[in-house]
């Protein structure tokens, strides 16, 4: 309580997205903000257009509590409404593009979005579901100045973004409102079931942004996210407000790179051409990236890259690394807004044998700073920390979500006994690191034992030949399931060498005991492309589905 005999000039200061913006604009005004090959334009002028952007919802109807459905691609205008929507007081849904025409229906009708941003990419998407929408929804369209406007087919098309910010003022009054009023939305990617929408607030995307720049500086090695860092996305915007990183970059005024579309190429010449230094994405990206640059030999050393999303595979961890990128490991979910654990690498990274330090990239992390991480049996008690029982990952933080949104039932499952369930099954090791084993949904029961599939995948991906590979259980009526591999590899020729260089991995790890000979899979099924969700995780439940052969 604030003491009533205090002076009423007191100014009770509530955690605002807009205040992330003062550091910046007093410490570095002149800083650029590049989108894609030709958007140039610094902070001051970020400002102008975040406040035009507001007197332009304003004037066509936003007021506090609407909520504003974005469909674009990584550029300064998602970077804009990342401030300007929930400055208003309004409700930023970010709309993940990649979900199928009838899931971006449903996320859209259930977040009831009031106005849509759209990029013209997407509007054969709005024509086919605009007639389903279950409320009237005004357009707005996101063009750049070299495209037409055309098919626009629904009647309630508004403008289009630039020449809406052209007809306002580019100065807005942003008021104090309560810190717990909702920011942003957004929907989970949808493998089981439909997209489950979670939310945050204004004070937990704060803490969060703080939290996580803490995170990152922790440790003395040289990975820390600072201002004199230049930041790109690798990570779609849509996707937990690009694990928060906009804001943080935001915060810490340094120059931000926007690439548009995700193009390899594209990405590397930016890279190269406004000298990115620090960057996050899933493995799949990090992959498309190093093979690419086969052909354009593209000096990478200087890149920082937080890795999540799903778990960094050793032997691609070792690749980047030896091409100068300083990748790391780091952990959090759609759930945790997301961050939870980022890896620790000892100072004298240089001086440490490669297999140690390969191994400290990997690992899921230490908690950061402000996070309670427990692994816990079905009753909620510790497991022992002995590197070999493991549990389940449960949290508490400031920034984790309430629950789902008009999800009660699932809200209080997530929840249960007070903690947050992550769903993914792991132990702390004896640095105090987690490492995460598997996902309780992944984990491959055979006879009795439980084996991890992402440990079978990290053995199999150090063999040359092999590209991509997911491990799932598919049943069994003997030993209940059994695992089997799903490879992809660009040598096609040679499947049967590619297999027994497989088995004879595994046999080593199950003589030295790190395994279980149980964890020797009974089948290796060949494939061009590992099916992936939107967010480009290793669809496990969809490879469950088409290789769910019961055997006899």
């Amino acid at each position: 309580m604030i003491d009533p005999n205090l002076s009423n000039s007191y100014y009770n200061y509530p955690l605002l997205i807009k205040q992330l913006l003062f550091s910046p604009l007093a410490w570095n005004p002149q800083q650029e903000i590049v989108s894609g090959l030709n958007k140039k334009y610094n902070y001051k002028g970020f400002l102008n257009r975040i406040n035009s952007l507001a007197n332009a919802l304003k004037s066509i109807g936003v007021k506090k509590g609407n909520t504003i459905g974005v469909m674009d691609w990584d550029c300064h205008r998602y970077l804009e409404c990342f401030f300007a929507i929930p400055m208003m007081g309004a409700v930023l849904h970010t709309i993940n593009i990649r979900l199928s025409e009838q899931q971006i229906l449903y996320t859209i009708n259930h977040a009831e979005d009031d106005i849509l941003l759209v990029h013209q990419d997407f509007i054969p998407i709005i024509n086919k579901i605009y007639s389903q929408f279950d409320r009237t929804i005004k357009i707005v369209l996101l063009n750049d100045s070299s495209m037409e406007i055309k098919d626009i087919f629904f009647q309630n098309y508004v403008s289009n973004y630039e020449d809406l910010l052209k007809k306002n003022e580019s100065s807005f009054e942003f008021e104090d409102f309560d810190e717990h009023t909702i920011a942003t939305k957004f929907y989970t990617t949808g493998t089981t079931g439909k997209p489950k929408g979670v939310s945050y607030s204004h004070r937990q995307l704060v803490i969060h942004t703080l939290g996580f720049i803490a995170g990152t500086s922790i440790s003395k090695s040289e990975h820390r996210f600072h201002n004199e860092d230049v930041y790109m996305p690798l990570t779609p915007m849509f996707h937990v407000h690009a694990w928060g990183f906009p804001y943080m970059a935001t915060l810490l005024g340094v120059k931000q790179v926007y690439p548009g579309k995700f193009e390899p190429s594209l990405l590397l010449e930016l890279i190269k051409n406004e000298k990115v230094t620090f960057s996050h994405c899933v493995p799949t990206i990090l992959q498309l990236l190093i093979s690419e640059n086969k052909k354009k030999e593209i000096d990478l050393s200087g890149l920082k890259l937080i890795i999540g999303g799903s778990a960094m595979p050793k032997s691609l961890a070792l690749e980047a690394t030896r091409l100068g990128i300083n990748v790391l490991s780091a952990y959090g979910m759609s759930e945790t807004c997301p961050f939870l654990t980022i890896a620790q690498i000892p100072s004298e990274s240089n001086n440490i044998d490669e297999k140690i330090l390969i191994d400290s990239k990997c690992k899921t992390g230490k908690p950061g700073p402000l996070v309670e991480l427990r692994v816990v049996d079905e009753k909620l008690n510790d497991i022992p920390k002995d590197n070999k029982t493991t549990g389940e990952v449960v949290v508490k933080a400031p920034w984790l979500t309430s629950g789902y949104i008009k999800d009660k039932d699932a809200s209080i499952e997530l929840w249960k006994g007070g903690y947050m369930h992550t769903g993914d099954v792991g132990y702390i090791d004896e640095t105090g690191s987690l490492v995460i084993t598997d996902r309780i949904k992944d984990v491959i029961k055979s006879g009795g034992e439980w084996i991890s599939s992402l440990q079978i995948e990290d053995i199999v991906s150090q063999c040359e030949e092999v590209k991509e590979v997911a491990a799932i259980g598919v049943p069994d009526k003997k030993w209940g399931e059994r695992p089997i591999l799903i490879i992809s590899t660009d040598n096609t020729v040679h499947k049967t060498e590619i297999i027994s260089n497989v088995q004879k991995k595994i046999n080593e790890q199950i003589e030295l005991g790190f395994i279980s000979k149980w964890a020797m899979p009974d089948r290796v099924v060949f494939v061009n492309e590992i099916d992936k969700t939107s967010v480009g995780k290793i669809n496990k439940k969809l490879l469950r589905e088409k290789f769910n052969i019961m055997k006899n």
